[in-house]
């Protein structure tokens, strides 16, 4: 029986933005379903960003000096989505500057998703344990759980420089 890999996990949340990024536009002459859809992507979004900022990266950090650089621009990944995110939130839902900012926030996640899929996840896969994998797949699912919503977690933007420095 293989065990699930925390990388196998970050990958089924891009999946499921990428879904998620497809049903915004098809509920496009919604307000409802606009308002409904963005509500639990964004928070989604934010809750993955703080996982992988709690977890993911602090483990990756152990792993070469590429890492530094992977972290960095993950880092700053995740500020660009935020940004974003709080902009959509000054608009209102389905409006053009609205969806400029959702338009915006898919940019760059599906930027960052990408340098992530080609890079860190591969990386992670080849330098984690199985055992470890599977440790950090369940502490990265209680996390998710534990904050769905966005409940208790910070979406405020963090320093790269600052981050890696703190948890190398």
């Amino acid at each position: 029986m293989q065990t699930t890999r925390v990388t196998d996990l970050i990958r089924l949340d891009h999946v499921w933005f990428r879904s998620q990024f497809a049903a915004l536009e098809t509920a496009r002459d919604d307000r409802d379903a606009l308002t409904s859809l963005w509500a639990a992507l964004s928070a989604r979004l934010e809750v993955h960003a703080a996982a992988e900022e709690a977890l993911f990266y602090p483990r990756l950090l152990k792993d070469d000096s590429d890492s530094v650089d992977d972290t960095k621009d993950a880092i700053k990944d995740h500020n660009e989505i935020r940004d974003a995110i709080h902009d959509a939130e000054g608009h209102r839902i389905g409006d053009d500057t609205w969806w400029q900012a959702v338009n915006a926030t898919e940019h760059a996640n599906t930027e960052h998703m990408e340098e992530e899929e080609k890079g860190p996840l591969i990386e992670f896969d080849h330098a984690a344990s199985s055992d470890e994998q599977a440790q950090l797949a369940s502490a990265f699912a209680a996390f998710e759980t534990e904050h769905a919503g966005a409940r208790g977690i910070s979406t405020a933007d963090k320093d790269p420089q600052e981050y890696v420095e703190d948890n190398s």
